[in-house]
């Protein structure tokens, strides 16, 4: 595993994460009652000093009653102000030390304020679920908030026993005691905060294909009268995931998860093990089959292979478009050549003033990051061929696996796979604003 961690504050997100320290776990015992829209939680967090003594640190945390804090079982003097827990140990933490840190939180959750509204913790009409990118994981667990900070997570949910709890990982115990259920889940590989996947309602399980030996669990969870239109539109999933286990490599996780909420979602919500779709998503016509790959694809590019900080979210969004692409292709659909024509169509039209290697806070999110993301991927396919390019991906995903990575980094992983120096293509693509011509390559299309 190789981690690029940036170093200081995120330059979009400067209030967010604290890089004097990096976090190795995270237990979370959590009890949620929908009805009140009332959680209170206890979080064990076991962490590692970084290259300087640690005088003092801080957490994320939204806008919670605090009941309790400890740092290795000692009270610390804190503040807790404007979404940050700020602790100060008794006694400075040596360089390099591991300590932990205890905190007892409650309250009303709610999306955190951000420039495309509320995100993180979103109550349902009968229910909840958890939609942080990029910065709504403290709407609900105190947390080193950068992507680069990656941990394991154990999370205990107990609800009332008429909802289901599903959650990126896998479930370890499901415990019923009078009118409430506890469902344990562990996620072992490394994990971005606001990649912590969490959805609660009255939801029917289902097992997409078989996996067979050695294959990958994937299972659905849906409101019950969903489950005819989920049945088709979700019916090729496993496909899509061979496919990228051939194209990508072996899937990076223990298994994979989706659910479909009873309300509409704007887009679907990635997390780790687990996407979340809205009931508009499902039509029973496949009308949203794009959108499953794109979100199954996240699996290895954005959340096992993770960005340093979020200058670089085209690593994540420009290879989920491209594997839509991909899939179309080998599904009997349009070809990539064909669907980055129409996506160079698009963006001939638009301005012409976005860097995919740096695009700004206010244009992370923008239709043309994803579009001319996807455009340059296919641009280092058609410099490379076939062959190398999905050798090149392959080599990418299994170096980094775990990771987080820079713009820079893999920049620099593909012209070792290159015949021809590509820093043209990465000069023209990532680095500049202006659109080049379309790539073209007679194998791509």
């Amino acid at each position: 595993m190789a981690v690029q961690q940036s170093v200081g504050q995120d330059p979009y997100f400067p209030d967010n994460g604290d890089s004097r320290y990096r976090v190795h776990r995270y237990e979370l015992t959590l009890d949620y009652r929908p009805g009140p829209n009332r959680l209170s939680g206890t979080a064990r967090i076991n962490a590692i000093a970084g290259r300087s003594p640690l005088a003092e640190f801080q957490l994320n945390l939204a806008d919670f009653k605090i009941g309790r804090v400890r740092v290795d079982g000692r009270q610390p003097h804190y503040t807790h102000r404007g979404g940050r827990l700020r602790v100060r140990p008794a006694k400075p933490l040596r360089a390099g030390a591991a300590f932990t840190v205890e905190v007892h939180w409650s309250g009303n959750p709610k999306p955190v304020n951000s420039p495309w509204g509320g995100l993180g913790w979103e109550e349902l009409a009968d229910g909840a679920l958890v939609a942080s990118q990029p910065v709504g994981a403290p709407s609900w667990f105190p947390c080193n908030d950068r992507p680069a900070d990656k941990a394991s997570y154990l999370i205990s949910v107990t609800t009332p026993s008429a909802y289901a709890v599903v959650a990126g990982g896998r479930l370890l115990t499901r415990t019923t005691k009078a009118s409430t259920t506890t469902w344990v889940y562990e996620q072992s590989a490394p994990t971005s905060s606001y990649l912590v996947g969490l959805t609660i309602g009255k939801y029917q399980a289902v097992l997409l294909g078989d996996p067979g030996p050695g294959g990958i669990p994937q299972h659905g969870h849906i409101p019950a009268h969903l489950l005819p239109e989920f049945s088709r539109d979700f019916a090729r999933q496993p496909a899509m995931m061979e496919l990228f286990q051939e194209l990508f490599g072996p899937y990076p996780f223990d298994e994979y998860a989706v659910a479909v909420t009873e309300e509409e979602l704007d887009v679907p919500v990635e997390a780790q093990g687990l996407s979340l779709f809205g009931s508009n998503h499902v039509d029973g016509a496949r009308g949203s089959e794009r959108l499953i790959a794109h979100e199954l694809a996240h699996q290895w590019f954005g959340n096992s292979v993770s960005i340093a900080d979020w200058r670089h979210i085209w690593l994540n969004e420009g290879f989920a478009k491209y594997a839509e692409w991909l899939w179309s292709e080998r599904s009997g659909g349009r070809t990539a050549q064909q669907l980055a024509a129409a996506a160079h169509r698009v963006l001939s039209s638009q301005p012409q003033d976005l860097r995919l290697a740096d695009p700004g806070r206010k244009a992370m999110f923008d239709d043309r990051l994803y579009e001319r993301g996807g455009l340059a991927v296919h641009a280092v396919r058609c410099a490379l061929g076939d062959e190398a390019f999905f050798l090149m991906l392959r080599s990418w995903v299994r170096l980094h696996r775990g990771g987080a990575v820079t713009t820079e980094a893999f920049a620099a992983h593909v012209g070792r796979f290159a015949r021809e120096p590509v820093e043209g293509v990465f000069t023209a693509w990532v680095w500049g604003a202006a659109l080049p011509s379309l790539p073209v390559w007679g194998a791509a299309g």
